[in-house]
């Protein structure tokens, strides 16, 4: 993208051992999800490009869970990670100085948002979330917005205690685990993230349902959608707040130009087709973090 700003753009000039000279490494922090091996392989152009940036060894670290990530940036182990709406929530609820939101992604249509989406096997006569009612349901992870925060929410609000409506409420451990179940008759429903952009026989254009469809994870063609979302916003690239103001700049630098840079590579980092990174703020997520505070106070 262009460069963010003239003062970015000047401090990002330095080389990359100037940069680095106040660090000896840097760790990057993927989400779960998906199992370790794809993380790893999906950034790996992503921690060769912030090596060289940086002049220092970067490596790649790929927790079981979401919470993984989010205590290793709240622990300061881990120096830059995508995460979601919520698992920023958590971070800033529990330690508001601990990372700062840098970018987030921006869709091929412009917007920075995406939803969560319910499906279900196309041969289960289920058509609507109200076909679930008295069947088995699939979260990914307390931590998740789409795959959890959100959807609970909403489906809480319609149908009462999902614990009651559903016969049955399981966390899969995350959104491929949750499509691969569902896909595999583990599960009668479940929900995953996609921008909802472009067409459901490729998963969307980017996030979870397009990755697992890429990979072949998934058949689309015996998936069907039922339910969808409000719009979420789309979760931050955050970097760890102590971190020199020079290195956090680089390597945001780094990544908001990765789209013209090298878009193979950015379609790994961003799950899918988009068309860039871009600048957030901390507002665009006090809503989610509300949210994520209520729940936590039931």
């Amino acid at each position: 993208m262009t460069r963010l700003i003239l003062t970015l753009a000047l401090s990002t000039a330095l080389t990359g051992a100037a940069a680095a000279q106040d660090i000896t490494r840097f760790n990057l922090g993927i989400l779960g999800g998906e199992n370790a091996q794809d993380r790893m392989s999906s950034n790996e152009c992503y921690r060769a490009k912030l090596e060289e940036a940086l002049g220092v060894p970067v490596k790649v670290f790929t927790p079981a869970d979401y919470d993984g990530v989010i205590q290793g940036l709240l622990g300061g182990s881990l120096d830059l990670a995508w995460l979601g709406a919520s698992g920023y929530g958590k971070i800033f609820l529990t330690d508001p100085e601990a990372v700062e939101v840098r970018l987030t992604k921006q869709n091929m249509d412009g917007s920075t948002g995406y939803y969560a989406i319910g499906f279900a096997r196309t041969d289960s006569g289920i058509a609507s979330m109200d076909d679930v009612k008295g069947r088995s349901f699939a979260f990914a992870d307390p931590n998740s917005t789409s795959g959890y925060l959100i959807p609970g929410a909403e489906l809480s609000a319609k149908y009462g205690k999902l614990d009651d409506y559903f016969s049955a409420v399981k966390f899969s451990g995350g959104h491929e685990q949750s499509l691969v179940g569902v896909h595999n008759g583990d599960f009668d429903a479940g929900v995953a993230w996609a921008d909802g952009l472009g067409n459901w026989e490729d998963g969307y254009n980017s996030g979870a349902i397009r990755k697992a469809a890429d990979s072949g994870l998934v058949d689309m063609n015996n998936l069907v959608e039922i339910w969808r979302s409000k719009l979420i916003p789309e979760g931050p690239m955050v970097v760890r707040k102590a971190l020199p103001d020079a290195v956090k700049d680089k390597v945001t630098q780094l990544t908001a130009d990765l789209w013209e840079q090298d878009p193979e590579c950015a379609y790994g980092v961003a799950s899918g087709q988009a068309k860039d990174f871009v600048p957030v703020d901390h507002a665009t997520y006090e809503g989610v973090i509300a949210a994520r505070k209520m729940q936590e106070s039931k």
